[in-house]
């Protein structure tokens, strides 16, 4: 990794950048849901800036986000979106910048929205001399490759390392069926732009990643590790060969988002990552027909 320097500083218009980014990749997976199940079930309703997401049942796809960078909603456009979520059976979750606009904050919450968790966006400036790009950093016994489009499955086997969470710190989401799950990858990993990595250790399959190119900001996702490959250096190498591959593609930003206090954020930091900024996740009342439930 390079030395370091100074940490990257994130304003509103980075912030924008980086939000803008997520909802088009949720908006992206959330299409793809609906094509993989073939029926007219979901929706992906546009909203200040940002998006209203629904996959399907339990996807954590399902949830407003990138607003505040694209004005305040109003009231009839936060009633449509809550009336949809209605007519599916689903809660309404907002994922919430801290650097967004202030006044969305208190709309939401003069809804009934209450603050349920928080997650962080870090950053790595891409945007170096040549000579401080980041190289591959590749413990003993671990090999990382790009996985073809014939590996898609084997790819979905490895990253499973999500059913068992290993995230000491402030509490993430509930943990997802393994259907919901598999869906759930499927679907992010073949959106426009995405490239998936596969991590062997000691010749074994032992962790998978993937990172989306979105018009020069590589959007890092989708890391896991089986539970008898942990603190072996996996997630180190997919990090590393993934930063090596952004720049090499001409990528200025890489991104992660993680859990408040986790070992992914602490991954992150050690190869270089900086906090840019939190997101709060809100979960909004029950509504129907627009009213309280």
């Amino acid at each position: 990794m390079p030395a370091r320097r100074l940490p990257l500083f994130c304003d509103t218009a980075l912030a924008g950048r980086i939000e803008r980014a997520e909802a088009q990749v949720i908006a992206e997976a959330s299409r793809a849901a609906r094509r993989r199940r073939a029926d007219a079930a979901g929706f992906v309703i546009p909203i200040a800036g940002g998006v209203a997401s629904f996959a399907e049942e339990g996807s954590p796809l399902n949830k407003v986000a990138g607003l505040g960078f694209g004005g305040v909603p109003g009231p009839a456009a936060l009633d449509e979106i809550e009336r949809a979520y209605a007519a599916c059976g689903a809660p309404v979750q907002v994922e919430l910048a801290h650097l967004a606009d202030p006044e969305i904050g208190a709309v939401l919450t003069g809804r009934g929205y209450r603050l349920v968790s928080f997650e962080n966006v870090l950053g790595f400036d891409l945007g170096l001399d040549p000579g401080d790009q980041p190289g591959r950093a590749t413990p003993p016994g671990i090999e990382v490759w790009v996985s073809g489009e014939d590996e898609l499955g084997a790819w979905l086997d490895v990253v499973e390392g999500f059913l068992h969470p290993d995230t000491p710190g402030t509490p993430g989401p509930e943990e997802l069926p393994r259907e919901i799950l598999k869906s759930v990858e499927r679907d992010l990993a073949t959106a426009a732009g995405v490239t998936r990595y596969i991590a062997l250790r000691d010749g074994v399959p032992a962790g998978g990643a993937f990172f989306r190119d979105a018009a020069g900001l590589a959007q890092f996702a989708g890391a896991s590790t089986l539970p008898a490959h942990r603190r072996r250096g996996v997630q180190t190498a997919l990090l590393s060969a993934r930063l090596a591959d952004a720049a090499a593609a001409d990528c200025d930003l890489a991104v992660i988002t993680t859990a408040p206090g986790s070992v992914s954020q602490q991954n992150a930091q050690r190869c270089g990552f900086d906090l840019l900024y939190a997101r709060a996740v809100l979960a909004g009342p029950r509504r129907d027909g627009g009213r309280p439930a």
